[in-house]
């Protein structure tokens, strides 16, 4: 029986898909998301400036990117509460209500960034289209399809919106690449004392490991088990640990192996050709995919502009989304995709603000690429403290009960709160000197 609170679900009818998409869910559409317009931006800003030098920050973020996944869709999974659902019940109110305010603030910068760029990109191929009315019709559309699509067939749409990430595959093929170039770069790390060094390298590790990606997996692994009448947290469950947190693994490795490839994909384009032609700067969001059209033809600069509405579309509700359940959990709303719109109206509103705030944000006139890769630097330094809490919750038994990460893991945990901090602070000095 579908309870009075949740959209009523239906049955996904067709042929049987491979066991392994249907394993993947929650860790694949964060990892694809995480390769919003901003990370395109970064990534492509990063190779154009300073070539395959950062290649490795993405060798290096992957694990680092696994770690905190796993245990924020762990604590998810484990509780059937969200990240600000465990920091309600468990730490002081001033922790919660700081790092909440933080995340909407930079989400809905993220949301405005990223419509302003998907709005460029589709201009390049729609000239004639003003820009306002692109940001309206995407921003109706990802509040939109949050609010009245049922929740399964919302998830299974994400799901075939991460394939659009594959355009930049599909790009990196058709042009030339000086892959032993490619490899010394992400091999072996290079420094720099210049302040735009760490700048992007603060931004790259802004933009892989994203606050709101933690709150939207860890909602998501509770929206799961509202929606499969068998599953339950595995703390009412325990028996189906076992499953349960080997399918999480399965979905974080493979969600975030994506992530990565894509971003070197974009790095390793943008390297090859605008860096290559001596193009060291990005002054537009679609600039990126325009440069490419007299580096590497129509079809590059076509499925290069594709890929940032294909993964805006993608990334914007996980931004609003995720800032919603933060708040909503804080202020002790009933919070879910799952729950109909009248059963829950200040989350679905928390939604379409979110979004809303982040489009009228495009009617200023800062640069767009330079407000992404700020977002990203701010994510940065948002990511500590959060981060630092999470691997605090998943070693607390109040929290986890049986079900606490190792000491090894705890490790690996502090370990990325400790290298995000230093890449920070190296940030600052860097600035300042």
């Amino acid at each position: 029986m579908v309870e009075a609170s949740q959209k009523p679900s239906s049955p996904v009818v067709g042929p049987s898909k491979p066991r392994l998409w249907r394993i993947l869910g929650p860790g694949l559409i964060t990892g694809a998301s995480d390769d919003d317009p901003s990370g395109i931006a970064t990534y492509s800003q990063a190779g154009a400036q300073l070539g395959y030098a950062l290649g490795w920050t993405l060798l290096l973020t992957y694990p680092l990117m696994v770690v905190v996944q796993s245990m924020s869709a762990r604590i998810g999974r484990t509780t059937g509460r969200g990240l600000a659902g465990n920091l309600r019940e468990h730490y002081p109110n001033w922790v919660l209500q700081s790092i909440v305010a933080l995340l909407f603030v930079a989400n809905t910068l993220n949301v405005g960034a990223d419509l302003s760029a998907m709005a460029e990109a589709t201009r390049l191929v729609w000239p004639s289209c003003p820009t306002w009315l692109l940001v309206i019709f995407f921003g109706a559309l990802c509040a939109g399809g949050q609010i009245f699509l049922e929740h399964t067939r919302y998830v299974a749409a994400l799901k075939w919106l991460t394939l659009s990430l594959f355009s930049y595959f599909a790009v990196i093929a058709v042009v030339h690449v000086p892959w032993s170039e490619v490899a010394h770069g992400v091999l072996v790390p290079r420094f720099s004392q210049h302040r735009d060094f760490w700048m992007m390298a603060v931004a790259i590790l802004g933009t892989t490991i994203s606050p709101y990606l933690f709150f939207w997996q860890a909602a998501q692994e509770v929206e799961d088990t509202k929606s499969h009448p068998l599953r339950a947290p595995l703390r009412r469950k325990p028996e189906q640990a076992k499953n349960a947190l080997a399918r999480i693994q399965i979905d974080t490795l493979v969600g975030m192996a994506f992530s990565n490839l894509v971003a070197l994909a974009i790095l390793v384009t943008a390297s090859a050709t605008l860096h290559a032609a001596g193009h060291r700067e990005i002054e537009s969001a679609a600039q990126a995919a325009e440069a490419l059209r007299p580096l590497a033809g129509d079809f590059a600069f076509a499925l290069f502009a594709l890929g940032i509405v294909g993964t805006g579309l993608l990334s914007v509700p996980v931004l609003a989304g995720s800032a919603a359940y933060a708040l909503g959990e804080a202020r002790r709303w009933p919070v879910g995709l799952a729950r109909r719109p009248l059963d829950a109206k200040a989350f679905y509103a928390a939604i379409v603000v979110a979004t809303f705030l982040g489009a009228s944000l495009t009617a200023t006139s800062v640069n767009a690429v330079t407000a992404l890769v700020w977002v990203a630097v701010i994510n940065a330094f948002v990511a500590v403290p959060v981060m630092g809490l999470l691997t605090l919750m998943t070693r607390n038994k109040r929290i986890m009960g049986r079900f606490v990460v190792s000491r090894h893991w705890s490790a690996l945990g502090w370990l990325t709160t400790g290298l995000m901090a230093a890449a920070g602070a190296t940030f600052l000095w860097s600035t300042l000197h």
